[in-house]
């Protein structure tokens, strides 16, 4: 056998392991098993929500009816969309604008916002968040848009208004 027929030569033994393979399957499961355990502890968006809202004025209580009257919310029809979907469906994106006349700054705003038909009969709603998710505050005297995605709507649906509700407030 000469020298080159050496280097080519196949053994036929037992194959072994190799090591780095075995440290990065570890590795890789160390670091999957890691972001499970974060998402896990991790609360779910309704907790979140229900601990931001803790505190927060409620209709049915006075300080919510004297402060829910000075927020004033008025429709952006010039930015408000409708979209067909591939599927047949209707997605609708909403724009509005706050207005704070409470002469106190607004920490917490969970609006209502729902598409009535003719009748005044909700046909789809939605609690948006507004404050602080998509604003950190609104001072007094400010106004500042809002926005709020509906999906689902078909083509016969009577979408014949936008009706905004203040549903709870804080403010400082």
């Amino acid at each position: 056998m000469s020298m080159d027929d050496e280097l080519f030569r196949i053994e036929k033994g037992k194959r072994r392991i190799n090591p780095i393979f075995v440290a990065g399957a570890i590795v890789g499961m160390v670091i999957v098993g890691a972001a499970i355990w974060y998402l896990l502890r991790t609360p779910s968006y309704d907790d979140q929500t229900a601990r931001i809202l803790q505190g927060a004025y409620r209709a049915g209580s006075p300080e919510f009816a004297e402060l829910a009257k000075n927020v004033q919310i008025a429709r952006d029809d010039n930015n408000t969309v409708e979209s067909p979907k591939g599927t047949g469906k209707i997605s609708m994106y909403i724009r509005g604008n706050v207005y704070n006349k409470t002469g106190k700054t607004i920490t917490v705003l969970l609006v209502n916002v729902s598409i009535i038909d003719q009748q005044n009969q909700s046909i789809r709603d939605k609690d948006v968040l507004v404050v602080p998710i998509q604003q950190t505050s609104i001072p007094p005297g400010e106004t500042v848009p809002i926005t709020c995605t509906l999906d689902g709507f078909d083509r016969k649906d009577d979408r014949a208004n936008i009706n905004f509700k203040v549903t709870a407030l804080k403010v400082e």
